[in-house]
């Protein structure tokens, strides 16, 4: 008899030690595993935890080897700990390549040079004429318009070379790339073909060929095409081995001119080498207008013929110093984790490498430095300059032949010249990606500042996915309507230096038209690039429209987020004319209060959630407008889990206005507390310790005004009680609020004493109120329920010595301790711990505009789950309190939709097992995080498995205290993994996200029993996730107005027919349940349970006596339990649906 393995992760027995398991081990992400901020390990809690080494007396006072002794100067003088040297030494060791695989891959180049060399000749023919191409093979190129001069022909190449970074000693695994160089003889070669892309024609025929051949060859097993870098100009011919080395590695080969076959001269940013008639498909040239320049065009040639020459530069600057390759390895690697180096314009580790050659040449860094040090250098330049300003040249020369830094400013976005002073190394990176090049290198500048143990975890280790890093995101789809949009932009000049590839044409000017109409509401807007395609030789090469769709990534700035009004020049003033062509139609004049007339354009948004979305209008009319992109081609994603946490009939808001009512009806309701006359001692402070008054409560309260006819009227007491008959009422929760009365020597100093006086004064209260302020209250022994303009607020007299008094404990000798008691340390939370949290987390949220919804959100997720039981508010609201105080590598959330997506991350990857998570609320936490981790593994197996720190709770992790359990935490865990993959898939999908409500619907196959109730009594059926198309009405009147008669509080029959049964089967079983419309409780049997039992009189709740050999013994009673869960719930509960394949009796 006992459960099957379903669910087992949470089946655990409650006596087990608390201490997690690994959650996520072997969970693949494209390819590699998740990097986490800490890693998870488990096994039994002395093996797993991380404890200090035990050494001998000999050995901890022995004397540092000279070995050792220079060891710990070079960490001094090269790293800036020996934690942060060793992760760097083990992550080197870990991407480099072994010298084992560099000996294959050898043979496998030595193998191709060979086989290159083999392909037989072609006699000359003309450019147009390509009948010699065999059938199975296609040329690599869009050639629009085909009709162009020149003649081909095929020879060996003059030279083969291997450049890049496997030469350098810089490559990095997984994806290991070597890049050959295959020098064209001059005889293929024309001094004129410059002209018309004849070049690249001739450089896609001469791949074709190779491509045919080699594909032949037994050697490779793969052989297909891919675009250098992204450029629709220039493909490259891949090669992978064949057989069990085909991972090992990738062979690209560039075809390229002699390095002095074309004139410098005609290849400078401000000459034209695409004729407009040429281009556009006209018999005879133009009108004698002078030619556009083909900056980009220039470059993508000149590109070719340095490829030799920046290989010998790199080898000579990075062979001097091994500090200066691993420094250009960590680069590569920062690079790849914030998707920066992939896809033309991208910031690649070639031009990283060049830019570390720059910092040698000018001294800003020196061939003694660490990796370490050449990664903070860079970063530290990067960070502080700006290439869109004033660019940079690694070229000596002064000749006056050679062009201006002003000529490349003029041609090209980012500017930074390679030796010979004529090729922008920079040419197709945009200024959107430099800046955002520029934003994370200041990040991660203050994050080494920091000196954080785990900033090397978050800089190198921690991937920054575009979903993950800014607020908005913006789909354009199909690709196809850029093409409309470049002809609305007037931007010929730039498909025809592009070569047609309208989505890098349209790139720069819609990216600067999204910034200049953001205006104050940006702080960073960046944008996709499209991933490079591959495809077999034997297809056409991938129209640009076929790239997916181009993604936008909005870092909004929180200042300036909720303005409704963009604020013009005056009406007379010459810029008026600009901004009325810019806004269109939003344009309009209006006067204000200083007498000015202004233009100016109002959005339309009342509600802070409408106003976080003005972006979204922003976007869509400036594209519509200026670029004639319609709305239906826009995929905005900034609002889907909005409608999370939106209440039934309020789809304009996500209840911040709800919450800041309530807010002040709390302060209001101080003053009149603060202004009591007649109370024997004072008020010396009143603070809130509810949800709603810290911005968390996942649906807002909202004044109630209760229908007489749906309850019973007491009315010598003035309250109201539910009807049998009628549907459960509105539930409606007290917002707790604690009074502090001044210290006096009149209070007892016996605890019950103390507490009949409160309850005196709690009588006294109500009287008060009422008779002064004419509210309704309601006085028990323990608070004062308050009814003010419709909220209810429970009032808790609090004396600040009373902890204090039920800690004193008397000895036998009358000798008086003190001693921690569950009624004090539970006091002491109430009334004093849980309002300076709710103080600091207002604050909070005065700070950070969208703590609110990121809580909510948090909340009505992990409730959802039906793991709200195990997870207290004040728990989740600090857990998500980190993200906003310690957002590293990140900047703080300004959506709900990072943020929640942060917070899944967080729960996913955290190593709660081995670090605290610590929250520096009001920066209160002064000491080294060393000191506080040191005192966590010190008090780790008396501390729960969630432990988190606050300025005013350093060692106890009270607010984890009752929960979770690790069964429960390790279940959470699992959850957020599984829901942070499908939510960034669906918010990343252009066409659309789907059914967003997917991650917040529980699974409910691993429970074996479910138990359905009625939607009748569940008082809060419209909070649910999916929520009801038709409920019950709950006794509510429409029109507002004062109430005199207190609602009924608290009443939620599912909460407490819960409480019944963990009271009655909570040693046989869990139970789980939503709180927020929850329609089924889910219930697991504890294995423990099914395991035969002595048998005792005094223990036969809910088992049965059966025989086991010549043992009378006890094991539950399945069937009668299961009628109890009926009978207990009778009139609410549906159904009892026992799943009977997930246990055996």
């Amino acid at each position: 008899m006992g459960p099957a393995p379903a669910g087992e992760h949470l089946r655990r027995t409650a006596g087990m030690p608390e201490v997690m398991e690994p959650a996520l081990e072997g969970t693949v992400q494209e390819g590699k595993k998740i990097s986490k901020r800490k890693y998870a390990v488990a096994e039994t809690p002395a093996e797993s935890l991380l404890q200090p080494v035990k050494l001998s007396r000999e050995e901890l006072y022995k004397e540092p080897t000279n070995e050792e002794l220079n060891r710990l100067r070079e960490t001094e003088i090269l790293f800036h700990s020996s934690l942060l040297r060793l992760q760097v030494e083990e992550l080197l060791k870990e991407i480099r390549l072994s010298e084992k695989k560099k000996c294959r891959i050898d043979v496998f180049l030595r193998e191709v040079n060979q086989r290159i060399k083999k392909v037989p000749l072609i006699p000359e023919t003309e450019l147009i004429d390509q009948s010699w191409l065999p059938a199975g093979v296609r040329v690599p190129l869009h050639q629009v318009p085909y009709a162009v001069k020149g003649s081909f022909c095929f020879l060996p190449p003059a030279q083969v070379t291997v450049v890049g970074s496997y030469l350098l000693g810089t490559c990095t695994r997984p994806n290991i790339n070597v890049d050959m160089a295959l020098t064209m003889p001059r005889e293929i070669l024309q001094d004129k073909d410059l002209l018309n892309q004849r070049y690249f024609r001739k450089r896609a025929l001469y791949l074709a060929h190779l491509a045919h051949h080699l594909a032949q060859d037994p050697l490779f097993g793969s052989v297909c095409f891919s675009y250098t870098n992204g450029c629709h100009l220039k493909p490259s011919l891949l090669l992978r081995p064949h057989g069990k080395d085909e991972h090992l590695v990738t062979v690209r080969l560039h075809p390229c001119p002699p390095s002095d076959f074309f004139r410098p001269c005609r290849l400078l940013p401000t000459k034209n080498n695409v004729r407009s008639a040429w281009y556009q498909g006209q018999s005879h040239p133009g009108d004698g207008k002078s030619e556009p320049p083909t900056p980009h065009y220039n470059t993508w040639v000149l590109q070719d013929t340095a490829l030799e020459s920046h290989m010998q530069l790199l080898s000579t600057v990075l062979s001097s110093a091994q500090g200066l390759k691993d420094g250009v390895t960590l680069l590569k690697v920062w690079l790849r984790q914030r998707e920066l180096d992939k896809g033309l314009g991208g910031f690649n580790g070639f031009l990283i490498s060049m830019l570390v050659a720059f910092l040698v040449s000018t001294r800003k860094i020196h061939t003694t430095m660490s990796g370490y040090q050449v990664l903070r250098s860079t970063l530290q330049f990067l960070a502080t300059t700006d290439l869109t300003v004033n660019g940079i040249s690694l070229c000596l020369s002064s000749a006056p032949s050679l062009p201006a830094l002003a000529d490349f400013h003029q041609a090209f976005p980012v500017v930074f010249l390679d030796p010979s002073g004529r090729l922008n190394l920079c040419a197709d990176v945009t200024a959107s990606t430099y800046h955002q090049v520029q934003h994370e290198a200041r990040l991660s500048m203050v994050l080494l500042d920091s000196r954080a143990d785990d900033a090397f975890q978050l800089l190198l280790m921690t991937p920054k996915s575009m979903v993950r890093s800014f607020d908005h995101i913006v789909h354009l789809r199909p690709l196809s309507r850029l093409q409309a949009a470049c002809h609305q932009l007037k931007l010929c000049p730039e498909l025809q230096d592009s070569g047609g590839d309208y989505v890098s044409a349209v790139l720069g000017p819609l990216t600067t038209l999204l910034k200049q109409g953001l205006g104050t509401r940006l702080q960073l807007l960046a944008h996709s690039r499209p991933s490079v395609p591959e495809w077999n030789i034997s297809q056409d090469p991938p129209k640009h429209k076929d790239c997916g769709a181009l993604t936008l990534g909005l870092l909004l700035q929180p200042e300036g987020l909720t303005s409704v009004l963009e604020l013009g020049p005056e009406a007379d003033q010459p810029e008026a004319a600009d901004f009325r062509q810019f806004w269109g139609s939003r344009s309009e004049l209006r006067r204000f209060q200083d007498g000015a007339i202004r233009e100016a354009v109002v959005w339309e948004a009342a509600s802070l959630y409408q106003k976080r979305l003005i972006p979204h209008q922003v976007v869509t009319h400036l594209l519509a407008l200026h670029a004639d992109i319609p709305d239906s081609c826009v995929h905005y994603v900034g609002g889907f889990l909005d409608a999370l946490i939106q209440g039934p009939k309020e789809t304009s808001s996500t209840g911040e206005e709800a919450l800041t009512v309530a807010v002040r009806c709390y302060d209001d309701l101080s003053r009149l507390l603060w202004g009591l006359e007649g109370l024997p001692l004072t008020v010396s402070a009143v603070q809130g310790a509810h949800p709603a008054l810290r911005y968390t409560e996942v649906f807002p309260p909202t004044p109630v005004r209760p229908a007489y006819s749906f309850h019973e009227h007491l009315r010598e007491r003035a309250l109201l009680l539910p009807r049998p008959n009628k549907p459960c009422p509105a539930y409606v929760e007290p917002m707790t609020v604690v009074c502090h009365l001044e210290g006096s020597g009149q209070w007892p100093q016996d605890a019950e004493a103390v507490q009949r006086v409160r309850a005196a004064f709690q009588l006294r209260l109500a009287e008060l109120l009422a008779q002064q302020h004419g509210l309704q209250c309601r006085a028990t022994a323990t608070h004062t329920d308050v009814l003010k303009d419709g909220f209810v607020f429970r009032i808790r007299v609090a004396y600040q010595r009373e902890p204090q008094i039920l800690k004193e404990v008397q000895s036998p000798e009358g000798m008086i301790s003190l001693r921690d008691t569950p009624a004090s340390l539970r006091l002491e939370r109430d009334t004093k711990q849980l309002p300076l949290l709710t103080s600091a987390l207002h604050g909070l949220q005065q700070q950070h505009p969208a703590f609110s919804v990121v809580a909510r959100l948090a909340k009505r997720w992990v409730r959802s789950q039906l793991l709200g039981e195990g997870l207290t508010d004040e728990c989740l609201d600090l857990v998500t309190a980190a993200l906003f105080l310690h957002p590293e590598p990140f900047t703080p959330p300004s959506s709900p939709q990072v943020g929640f997506l942060r917070f899944l991350s967080l729960i996913s990857t955290f190593d709660w097992k081995n670090n605290p998570l610590i929250i520096n609320l009001n920066n209160e936490l002064t000491e080294e995080q060393v000191e506080i981790h040191s005192g966590f593994l010190e008090a780790r197996t008396r501390l729960p498995v969630m432990v988190l720190i606050t300025p005013q709770d350093r060692k106890g992790s009270v607010w984890t205290q009752n929960g979770p359990s690790a069964q429960i935490l390790q279940r959470l865990v699992i959850l957020a993994a599984e829901a942070l993959l499908i939510l960034e898939k669906q918010l990343m999908d252009p066409q659309g996200p789907g059914d967003i409500r997917t991650v917040f619907r529980p699974h409910l196959d691993i429970y074996d029993v479910l138990i359905r109730l009625s939607p009748r009594h569940i008082p809060r059926h419209r909070q649910g996730v999916d929520c009801p198309a038709a409920s019950f009405c709950r006794g509510l009147l429409r029109e507002q107005g004062p109430s005199s008669l207190m609602p009924v509080l608290g009443y939620d029959p599912p909460q407490l027919y819960l409480a019944q049964l963990r009271e009655a089967f909570g040693d046989l079983a869990l139970f789980f349940y939503d709180q927020h419309g929850g329609e089924v409780i889910g219930v697991l049997w504890k294995p423990t349970s099914f395991q035969p039992q002595p048998f005792k009189a005094s223990s036969t709740k809910g088992r049965m006596v059966v025989s086991q050999g010549e043992e009378l013994v006890m094991v539950p009673n399945v069937e009668a339990i299961l009628e109890d869960f009926a009978v207990l719930g009778e009139g609410l509960v549906q159904a009892v649906e026992a799943r009977s394949e997930r246990w055996s009796v």
